[in-house]
Parts: C-alpha cells; structure tokens; sequence
C-alpha cells in the first residue's frame, strides 16, 4: 500500500502492525535510516543473528528460506533485503506467500517509478510503500528540530534556518552533523546560530551554498570547484536549482529593503537566517554585480534548468555545470 507523506512517520512508528515495508527514492541515507528503525521495533536490534537477517544483493536468493525461518530464541525476526530491483520480485512474491510474522524490510534506492517491484508492492494491502527523497525548505527543518529534540537539545530557530541551508539534503550527512552539535552541547543543552557557525562552519564548506555564492559572485574559481565537490558527493541538480533560487530571493529581499531606503550594510543585517559571516564578502559583491531585472531573469532561468532536469534522460550534470558558468558570467548572460 502505498503511504501519503503525512501518514510516514506513523506507519513507521506502527510498522509492526505490517508484513513489510518497500523503502524507495533518491536519499539513500533516509531509506536506511528507517529500515533500521523498522528492524530495530520489530527485531530489538540490528544485529541479532538470530533475529536479524541481512541480504546484500547477493544473497538474495536467500530470502524465502529467511522469511520461513524461526526464531531460536523466540520474538519476531525481521528480514533485511538491500539494494533490491525488479529481480527480486518473484522471490519477494513467493515470501510473502508464507505463513510467518517475520517483517520483511526492502531498501530499493534509486526504483523507477514503474518497475515492476513498486508497482505490486504499492498494490499490496500488507505492504508499507513508503518514497524516501531528499527534504528541504519547511520538511528540512522539521527534521532537524525533530532530531534535536530526540537527543534533548533546545536549539534556536535562527540556527535551524541556518543549518538548513548549508547541510544539504542528504539524510546521512545531516544526521552526522547533528550528533557533531549534540556532543559539542552536552546533556540538555541549548544551541545558539553563533555555537552552530563555529561547529560546523568548516565542514560545510563544500556544500552547495559555496558553489551559489562564489558563483553570483562571479568567483569562477571557486565556484567550479566546490560544484564539482557537491557532484562528486552525489549532488541534486534540483538541489542546486533550490540553492540558488533561496540565494536569489535573500538578494531580491535585500533589494527592496535598499529601495525602502536602508543602507546595504542594514539590509543585509536584516536578513534572517543572517548571512553566514563567511559568505559576507561574497553576499556583497554579488549585491554590486546583480540588478533586480537581472536577478529576476535569473529566477526564470534556474525554475527552467530546474524543469529540464525533471525530464527523462536529460543531461543534468552538464546542465548544472552550464548554469554556474552563466551564473558566474552575472546578468549580461540571461538577457533575453
């Protein structure tokens, strides 16, 4: 059965009320995270032979013997396949026609959209089909302030604007950064945007945000470089479509604020989240190169880039490295 975005975290929070679950998307950080908390409810581990069985995608082949097994030492086992495709859906079908209350959890990243795997497991009334794709923007922050709030960590709103913003959209990576800030808080802490800044300042430095700012600020150097860190550690091009519309409006907002009569400098103070005090310089040359005309082609522009990379078989990485080069070259290159 196929779960609304909604109705995931309660699906999974009730997964033992399930014969199994498909995990499929593009964030393959997200799609493990919860196949552990899947197995974890049902199984009380990760890793209790007895209880928990793994298959890579070699041993797939083990999975019906797996369902059918039982338990040495009584509970319920959980059956944890990987990198699952098509080629499993015979042997995921058969399983499920076992008697057994053994939970059968599927990690497919990367599943089309109609393969045959999602189409009979969205179809099935005792499966969990949950999508696991990149968050961003509201959905981002949410999580973020839910994984504060699970390690007891009050954290300031500013900060978790601004942690959205520069940890990207990999579950895996943001979680690591997070437990990074609850060590450096301590027990029942409480986080400020400047404690978050120091932290993990460094480490966010090759982040999208890099290759936006240098960009707009037409650093050309630095923007090809930290583009290509971001597509080496799997970046979305609909990512940097969001980066730099996010970046655009932040200008766009400084613009008006100017045109109501503030200075730059109490302009750009008035921005929340502020900008990070690394990419003032940046945030500043890239006010000199912009007008509000051209910053509004530019808009039109990324939301374009942005729907070519939606269509099948597009060339996204090209056309990421295409529209940083346009960008660097500042408005005279979206003239229409």
């Amino acid at each position: 059965m196929k779960i609304d975005a909604r109705s995931t975290a309660r699906t999974l929070a009730e997964i033992g009320k399930w014969r199994g679950v498909l995990l499929y998307g593009d964030d393959l950080g997200l799609i493990r995270e919860r196949a552990a908390q899947c197995v974890r409810l049902v199984a009380e581990s990760l890793d209790d032979p007895f209880r928990v069985a793994v298959l890579d995608q070699e041993q797939h082949g083990r999975i019906e013997e797996e369902i059918g097994a039982l338990s040495l030492i009584g509970g319920r086992r959980a059956v944890w396949v990987r990198d699952a495709q098509d080629a499993v859906l015979a042997r995921v079908t058969a399983a499920l026609q076992i008697e057994s209350d053994t939970l059968l959890v599927i990690e497919a990243p990367g599943l089309a959209s109609r393969a045959k795997l999602r189409a009979a497991l969205d179809a099935h009334p005792k499966i969990a089909a949950i999508g696991c794709y990149p968050e961003e923007g509201r959905t981002l922050i949410a999580s973020l302030a839910d994984l504060f709030r699970e390690a007891g960590i009050a954290v300031d709103r500013d900060a978790l604007f601004w942690l959205s913003s520069v940890l990207g959209a990999d579950r895996a990576a943001v979680r690591s950064e997070v437990e990074k800030l609850v060590l450096y808080a301590g027990e029942s802490g409480k986080l400020s945007l400047d404690e978050c800044q120091e932290c993990i300042g460094d480490s966010a430095g090759a982040t999208l945000d890099d290759a936006t700012s240098a960009a707009m600020a037409g650093d050309r150097a630095v923007a090809d470089i930290a583009l290509e860190r971001a597509l080496a550690d799997g970046l979305s091009p609909i990512a940097l479509a969001r980066a730099c519309l996010s970046l655009m409006t932040r200008l766009l907002r400084v613009l008006d604020w100017m045109d109501e009569g503030k200075s730059r400098q109490e302009a750009v103070k008035m921005l929340r989240p502020p900008v990070f005090f690394k990419k003032v310089d940046s945030f500043t040359k890239a006010l000199e190169r912009w007008d509000r005309p051209g910053l509004v082609r530019a808009c039109e522009a990324v939301q374009g880039f942005e729907l070519a990379c939606k269509q099948t078989g597009s060339p996204d990485l090209a056309l990421s490295r295409r529209l940083i080069a346009q960008l660097c070259l500042g408005p005279r290159s979206f003239q229409r």
